[in-house]
């Protein structure tokens, strides 16, 4: 469980793809002063994807993808030097300042418009069709694992406006119009619209 406010930046040190076990790929990242405590069998959201600690050598952490995973999220196109939002898991008696955010990835948008205003910026997203149903105006959404307010909700294109500080500690300041952000709804969008 985590709560869509990023902690800090990851480096990727390398993605491998050709694993000789039954994953579908490993990441390793270079999580600096967030791998503090940290053990194999933690979780850890990367750029809003739940992920489990399988190894850790001093800063540097790796995880084990699914093909699921690679499917869904951006990870699988990830480089050598991007960067990564990070957010360690919720611990019982931590405080809540976004929403509930599970790491489980609904699918990826794209970047359609990034407009640059006095005190923000205001990023216009596209959305897969069979997410729309999850959002409404004021809303909840984790983008790339950062909890933000839904502030224009128009057919399948969302708005979020992003604070100097957000774009300060996340890896929306080097984003660029075209490219791919992971989603998750809000989870009580998904609860109150499920069919059984």
């Amino acid at each position: 469980m985590f709560t869509g406010i990023v902690e800090g930046i990851g480096i990727v040190k390398k993605l491998d793809k050709k694993t000789n076990n039954r994953s579908a790929a490993k990441i390793k990242v270079d999580l600096g002063n967030l791998s503090k405590g940290l053990k194999v069998g933690h979780s850890v959201a990367l750029n809003g994807v739940c992920l489990t600690v399988t190894r850790i050598s001093k800063e540097v952490a790796e995880f084990e993808m699914i093909g699921e995973t690679i499917k869904k999220t951006d990870l699988g196109k990830l480089e050598s030097g991007d960067k990564v939002n990070i957010e360690r898991s919720l611990k019982v008696g931590d405080r809540m300042e976004g929403h509930f955010v599970l790491g489980h990835i609904d699918g990826t948008g794209k970047i359609i418009n990034i407009e640059k205003l006095p005190k923000e910026i205001k990023l216009w997203i596209e959305l897969p069709n069979f997410l729309t149903k999850y959002v409404v105006k004021k809303g909840s959404i984790a983008i790339d694992g950062i909890s933000l307010t839904l502030v224009d909700v128009i057919k399948n294109k969302i708005s979020v406006c992003i604070i100097p500080h957000t774009l300060k500690i996340t890896n929306l300041d080097s984003k660029k119009i075209g490219e791919k952000v992971n989603i998750e709804t809000d989870i009580l969008g998904k609860y109150t619209t499920a069919k059984r």
